[in-house]
């Protein structure tokens, strides 16, 4: 067996092994250590094992990762969800189905914090689903609005899976957290517009909107104001190019920890508790990224990504038909695996194909730009049946809503990101525009 083949054959038993819920990391590994021994021998694979995990570990772009995640799971224990969500509903409890909308607000707020879509589901779902209930809202439309929301966390900076992105394409973090701004801006809106819409297209799926007191609408503004200057600290301090990522997440960790603590929402084993998730969570990341590396090995000495680049950069197809192609197909992993795993294991495969096109801009301004619009299309994964990973949860934490509920509640946020996804496509500017005007127009 040649090695192009042994490389197909390779990549068809790891998809198998994650149809079958073997882990990611464990399949990439796996396959990976198997096929670099077949191919190259034990004594390549020995030397390839020397020094890799600490090569891949010791990267000081990877260290933002454990500060940003512990930052989101200090946040998820001091309470910082309730006062997004009471401060949105102060601002769009008084429109129909206003509640909701409020509860995708406070999901984008909440996701600047955390950067994790999972965290900001099961977070936000404990404190906006009593509500949601309490006004009436159909099962539906609540379970899948906050579903939806959930995805915000993915994208609206500081993001864990913008991160990892960033390192596998080495691309500038700082750059990337800019040119996710507004992209991430437009689905919140967007969100809104979709549960605007149906509750006046569905009768009864949500009710009339209440507008709160004043002295109630003052404290709820008060209550927002250490999120807004966590947010301003630590993201505005990156764009203002005081500290780098890194810096800025330990400062993040810091007053988060502080206004928790000092506030007494927040006590000393909570911080532990959040210590340990972190550890699990960045420890998972990690294997990943490993198994990822090892596959990137095998597939490169087995010259699968460099087969899949020519034929398609020979295909004829204009670049746009590729890039519809490969988003589709992403679109498919999305019903197989988790958000991060996705772009771990498909990234190394489909950039250097979208590098080889021609879409009229610079290679830094590609890794930006597609970047952006694959990390939109893992959104959609995260609530595409038959799989949809933020449903699951919230599933898991409202048993009593059918999944198929669930399901038909994501759908409007399902076409609202669809014609997300075609306007960044078309209009790079969406992504680039904040980054060219950041750096002076050029990075």
């Amino acid at each position: 067996m040649d090695t192009f083949t042994l490389g197909l054959v390779g990549l068809t038993v790891m998809i198998g092994l994650i149809v079958v819920r073997v882990p990611v990391a464990y399949s990439m590994i796996l396959v990976g250590i198997a096929g670099t021994m077949i191919a190259s021998g034990p004594a390549v694979l020995l030397s390839q094992l020397h020094d890799l995990a600490f090569s891949q570990f010791s990267s000081y772009d990877l260290s933002v990762l454990p500060m940003f995640i512990l930052m989101g799971g200090l946040a998820s224990r001091s309470g910082l969800s309730s006062d997004l969500f009471r401060a949105g509903n102060a601002v769009l409890g008084r429109f129909k189905g206003g509640v909701a909308m409020a509860a995708i607000a406070a999901c984008a707020g909440f996701g600047a914090l955390s950067g994790s879509s999972t965290a900001t589901a099961s977070t936000m779902a404990r404190v906006a689903l009593p509500e949601l209930r309490r006004y009436k809202f159909s099962p539906a439309l609540a379970t899948g609005a906050i579903a939806a929301g959930g995805t915000l966390g993915i994208l609206i900076p500081p993001s864990v899976v913008l991160i990892v992105y960033a390192v596998i394409v080495e691309a500038n973090i700082v750059t990337m957290f800019a040119a996710a701004l507004i992209p991430g801006i437009l689905a919140t809106l967007f969100f809104m517009l979709a549960i605007a819409v149906y509750v006046r297209l569905v009768p009864g799926s949500g009710p009339e909107g209440r507008a709160v007191s004043r002295q109630e609408f003052v404290a709820a503004m008060l209550g927002v104001v250490p999120v807004v200057v966590i947010f301003g600290v630590v993201i505005g301090g990156i764009y203002a190019g005081i500290y780098n990522p890194t810096p800025a997440a330990g400062v993040g960790v810091f007053l988060v920890a502080l206004f928790g603590l000092a506030s007494r929402r927040m006590h000393l084993r909570d911080v532990l508790q959040a210590i340990l998730e972190t550890a699990r969570t960045s420890g998972m990341i990690f294997l990943i990224l490993l198994g990822a590396e090892l596959l990137k090995i095998f597939m490169a000495r087995a010259g699968v990504p460099q087969a899949a680049a020519h034929a398609l950069q020979t295909s004829g197809l204009p670049p746009y038909a590729i890039l519809v192609m490969i988003i589709v197909i992403f679109l498919i992993f999305g019903c197989l695996m988790d958000s991060l795993s996705m772009v771990i294991l498909a990234i190394p495969f489909f950039w250097p194909v979208v590098l080889g096109l021609d879409f009229g801009l610079g290679p830094q301004e590609l890794k930006v730009w597609f970047g952006i619009i694959i990390l939109v299309v893992v959104e959609l994964g995260l609530i595409t049946p038959p799989v949809g990973l933020n449903v699951f949860i919230i599933n898991a934490l409202a048993p009593d809503v059918p999944m198929r509920k669930t399901f038909a509640g994501v759908l409007p946020f399902l076409a609202v990101e669809a014609i997300r996804v075609t306007l960044l496509v078309l209009f790079p500017i969406l992504s680039l525009g904040l980054p060219r005007l950041l750096s002076g127009g050029v990075f």
